[in-house]
């Protein structure tokens, strides 16, 4: 009797926690489905707004693109004068700027040359669509861009840009087809606009002619062209009148339904999932731990010779102190570039290593030991620097007993900096005169061998 109690205690309990996360679930469903909705609506009125009011200056700063293009022409045409009468030239010039025709009009307004040899010798006077241009002959400083109109040959809707030359002694006109600027103006409309808008599942965004009903814009494309019918008892529709425009955004009730399942479901395993989650959680910690250290180990470690890298070194000389007593040791091996021409690359491999064994064998306990480049390697020495003639000693003594499977003998030039031998403004300044040091090295090291492979 008491463990039915117990039972139907805990059943109980959880049917009400059930109940109680599912009205808490919806309520809050509901509310960020509203907040989401308010937003959506003034992202979409902002960018109507903007498309409304950009689209004269839009088609304003494509005038200023074509001026601008019949001005580059200008300077080419004027660059190379012998392309001035060659048809082939402007027309491949034309294709370059992006642009239909290109006509050169002398001081009189008419046209003597350009890519579409028909047109020569049609002038200012030629027709409504040319005289728009007779300006240009009382103003040498005036640039001009025509709207779209019906040209005066062909009647073909055209838009026409013109200049004059540097030289003031003839004209370029430039003309693009409408077919450039519609498809630029399509990017801004309404229906391209709204289709490519982010939206949760479930979520829709329309644009609805408030005169005609008829939807303009939707994130769904294919609803563009229908009535929108806000009566649909599937859905819950925000709507908000901007201009001529009311703007939607439409809620899929089953949004809320999935949620409420989800949140049954949520609650009905969580006592069971509980200690599961919490030893999950504890690996994963323990986990990012291990994964971590692995990182900042191999981040800062040469793969080849295990010794710091050059990160490690970076990082680490940006914190070194000049104010107090330390070494720094620039190596570099010599010999390793004719190992590696004689020998192989295998044999070059054993010298590095060696080198670095080396220098772990002598130096380790000092300080750290980083791999900077090929055959290049840095030692800082913290500990017993007044003990660093002896720990050199050590290190000329193991470097001249090695011997390996490639190389009977291994030779490594160095200088030595201390912090306290001079007043030093910086690192790099202390490591540049330990290079300088350890190339005086090198070049004794190889005038002593007779060697002049020094790499």
């Amino acid at each position: 009797m008491r463990k039915r109690k117990i039972l139907v205690l805990s059943i109980t309990i959880v049917a009400i926690a059930l109940i109680l996360e599912t009205c808490i679930l919806r309520y809050v469903n509901e509310k960020n489905a509203q907040t989401t909705s308010n937003v959506l609506l003034d992202r979409v009125i902002a960018v109507l707004d903007k498309n409304e009011s950009s689209e004269e200056r839009f088609v304003k700063s494509l005038k200023d693109d074509y001026i601008v293009r019949a001005k580059a022409i200008s300077y080419i045409v004027d660059a190379k004068p012998e392309v001035e009468y060659d048809i082939d030239e402007l027309q491949k010039i034309a294709s370059l700027m992006s642009v239909d025709e290109i006509h050169l009009i002398d001081e009189t307004g008419t046209i003597y040359s350009g890519s579409i040899p028909k047109y020569f010798g049609y002038s200012f006077d030629s027709g409504e669509q040319m005289a728009f241009f007779k300006q240009m002959l009382n103003n040498y400083d005036l640039t001009l861009c025509q709207d779209v109109t019906p040209n005066t040959a062909e009647a073909k809707e055209m838009m026409y840009a013109i200049t004059w030359n540097e030289s003031k002694t003839h004209m370029v006109q430039v003309g693009i087809t409408p077919k450039r600027l519609l498809k630029e103006l399509k990017q801004n409309q309404i229906s391209n606009v709204v289709a490519d808008m982010p939206v949760y599942k479930g979520m829709e965004i329309y644009v609805v002619n408030s005169k005609t009903n008829i939807i303009e814009g939707a994130t769904d494309k294919n609803k563009i062209g229908k009535k929108i019918l806000t009566s649909n008892k599937n859905y819950q529709y925000i709507t908000r009148k901007h201009g001529n425009y009311n703007v939607s955004v439409s809620i899929s009730e089953s949004m809320f339904s999935q949620n409420n399942i989800v949140a049954i479901l949520i609650v009905g395993i969580y006592l069971t999932l509980a200690s599961c989650l919490l030893v999950l959680m504890l690996s994963r910690v323990l986990k990012e731990k291990y994964e971590k250290e692995k990182y900042m180990y191999t981040s800062n470690t040469d793969g080849l010779t295990k010794c710091f890298n050059r990160r490690a070194y970076d990082t680490d000389m940006e914190k070194l102190d000049l104010n107090t007593e330390w070494a720094y040791i620039s190596l570099d091996l010599n010999g390793l570039k004719q190992a590696n021409d004689s020998l192989g690359h295998s044999a070059g491999d054993e010298l590095i290593c060696a080198a670095s064994n080396c220098m772990k064998f002598a130096f380790a306990s000092y300080g750290k030991i980083y791999r900077i480049g090929g055959d290049e390697f840095v030692v800082w020495i913290q500990n017993s620097v007044s003990n660093l003639d002896s720990i050199l000693q050590v290190f000329d003594a193991t470097i001249h007993e090695w011997h390996g499977k490639y190389s009977n003998s291994i030779s490594v030039s160095y200088g030595v900096v201390k912090s306290s031998e001079h007043s030093f403004d910086s690192v790099q300044e202390i490591s540049k005169l330990a290079d300088e040091r350890m190339y005086q090295n090198k070049k004794d090291y190889y005038t002593t061998s007779c060697n002049d492979r020094r790499r």
